[in-house]
C-alpha cells in the first residue's frame, strides 16, 4: 500500500491529507504542535477562501462554514483614484484559521489519517523518506524554511515589499452589500477589509499592507497589549488619513477584539523548486508556503495552496511510482495557476503607471469590473488579462 508523509498541518497539508484519505491512501501528517493548541494561538492570517477552494471543501466533506451563510459576494475597490465595485459569480468566505485548521485536523483523524506531533528539521527528512513512498513538505517555516532553492526568474524580490499589520476588529459597520473592501493609499500601501467568522462571531479583519518607511509603517511598531489606547488611536488616525472608505463606517465601540487577534510581520515573496532528491530514489515534494509564497495583498496564498494540494493528491492517486518523473509531471500540472498568482501579486505590489488605465476602465464598465473581481477565483486567467499594457487594453476594449 502507498504511504505518504506530510510535514505541515496548515491548509495545504490538511487538504492534501483529506484528499488522500478519500482515495484510501495511507498517510501520516507531521505537525509541530497539537492542532487544538491553535485556538489560543496568535492570529495566523486573514485569508479569504474563494469559490474553487470552497468547491474543494464541498468535495472533501469539510465545508463547515457555508458561503451562503457566512460569505460575501463582492469587492469594493478604491484604487488609483478610481472607485468601483465588482461582483463574484460565486461567493467567497473568510473563517479564522484558528477555528478552521483544528476542525479539519479532527476530520482527518476521523477518516483514518494519523497526526504525529513532532518537530521536523532537515536532518530528519532522510529517515522520514524511508518510512514513506513520498514525502511532501507543506510548511515553509521554522527549520525547514528555505529548504527548496528559489527560482530567481520567478522571484524578483529578496526582501518584503510590505509590512503586514492584520487584526480582527469590532465596531465597523459592514459594507453593503457584504463585501471585501480593497483600498490603495498611493505611496503608503493597501488595506483589505474582510468580513470574517471568528471565535467572537462575525468580525471585521483589517489587513494593512504598509510600505516600509512610509507613514503607515508605525502600525508595525505598536503593541496593543502594552498600550491599547495608543494602538487604537493610531489605527483610527491612519484609517481616517489614508483609508477613508473604511474610516467612514467606524463606530464608537471600534476596538481590536483581543491582543492575540493581531499579526504583525512581513513575507518575502518567492517561488521555489518543486522537489528535492533525498537519496535512494526518494523525493521531497514542495507544497504550500514551502513552494510558493505570495504577499497576501491579493488574497491568493491559501487558495493556491489548496489548489496545489488537489493537484498533488490527484497525481498520487493516479500513479504508483513517486520518482523524479512523477515530481516533474506534478510540477507541470500546477505551474500555470501558481506562477499566475505569484506574478499577478507581484505586479500589484509594484504597479506600473499604465495600470491606471485599468482602474479607470473598470470604474467606467461594471461588467468588466465583475470580470476582474471573478479573477480572484482564477489567478492564471487574471494574469493573462493583466500581464502587459497591451493585454490590459485588449481586455478593456473587449
Amino acid at each position: 500500500m502507498t504511504t505518504v508523509g506530510i510535514v505541515g498541518a496548515g491548509i495545504a497539508g490538511l487538504h492534501l491529507g483529506l484528499a488522500l484519505r478519500a482515495a484510501d491512501v495511507d498517510l501520516t501528517l507531521y505537525a509541530d504542535r497539537p492542532p487544538e493548541d491553535l485556538a489560543a494561538a496568535p492570529l495566523l492570517n486573514t485569508v479569504a477562501h474563494h469559490h474553487p477552494l470552497l468547491e474543494r471543501e464541498r468535495a472533501l466533506g469539510v465545508h463547515h462554514w457555508p458561503a451562503a451563510q457566512f460569505g460575501y459576494g463582492a469587492h469594493h475597490h478604491w484604487i488609483g483614484g478610481a472607485r468601483f465595485a465588482g461582483r463574484f459569480t460565486h461567493p467567497s468566505c473568510a473563517v479564522d484559521h484558528r477555528l478552521y485548521l483544528p476542525r479539519l485536523a479532527g476530520d482527518l483523524e476521523a477518516r483514518g489519517g494519523r497526526i504525529e506531533v513532532r518537530d521536523v528539521g532537515p536532518r530528519d527528512l532522510g529517515a522520514l523518506a524511508g518510512r514513506h513512498d513520498l514525502l511532501v513538505i507543506a510548511t515553509g517555516r521554522g527549520a525547514l524554511s528555505g529548504l527548496f532553492p528559489r527560482r530567481p526568474e520567478h522571484s524578483p524580490h529578496d526582501a518584503p515589499r510590505r509590512l503586514l499589520c492584520a487584526g480582527l476588529y469590532a465596531g465597523i459597520a459592514p459594507a453593503e452589500p457584504a463585501a471585501v473592501t480593497i483600498g490603495v493609499a498611493p505611496g503608503q500601501g493597501e488595506l483589505l477589509e474582510i468580513p470574517m467568522m471568528s471565535r467572537h462571531g462575525p468580525v471585521t479583519a483589517l489587513l494593512f499592507e504598509n510600505v516600509p518607511g512610509g507613514d503607515l509603517a508605525v502600525l508595525n511598531e505598536l503593541s496593543p497589549a502594552q498600550d491599547p489606547a495608543l494602538f487604537r488611536k493610531t489605527v483610527l488616525d491612519k484609517l481616517r488619513e489614508h483609508h477613508p472608505a473604511t474610516a467612514e463606517r467606524v463606530l464608537d465601540d471600534f476596538a481590536l477584539t483581543h491582543p492575540s487577534d493581531l499579526l504583525q510581520g512581513a513575507v518575502t515573496p518567492a517561488v521555489r523548486e518543486d522537489f528535492l532528491p533525498l537519496g535512494e530514489d526518494r523525493f521531497a515534494l514542495a507544497l504550500g508556503d514551502a513552494h510558493v509564497v505570495v504577499d497576501p495583498v491579493m488574497g491568493q496564498g491559501a487558495n493556491i495552496a489548496s489548489y496545489s494540494a488537489g493537484v498533488v493528491a490527484a497525481g498520487i492517486a493516479a500513479d504508483t511510482v513517486y520518482d523524479e518523473l512523477f515530481c516533474r509531471r506534478v510540477a507541470r500540472s500546477r505551474e500555470e495557476v501558481l506562477l499566475g498568482a505569484s506574478a499577478w501579486t507581484n505586479l500589484m505590489l509594484d504597479p506600473p503607471p499604465w495600470l491606471d488605465e485599468l482602474w479607470r476602465g473598470l470604474a467606467a464598465d461594471p461588467r468588466r469590473a465583475d470580470t476582474f473581481t471573478d479573477g480572484f477565483d482564477h489567478p492564471d486567467r487574471q494574469w493573462r488579462l493583466l500581464a502587459t499594457r497591451r493585454r490590459v487594453r485588449a481586455f478593456l476594449s473587449g
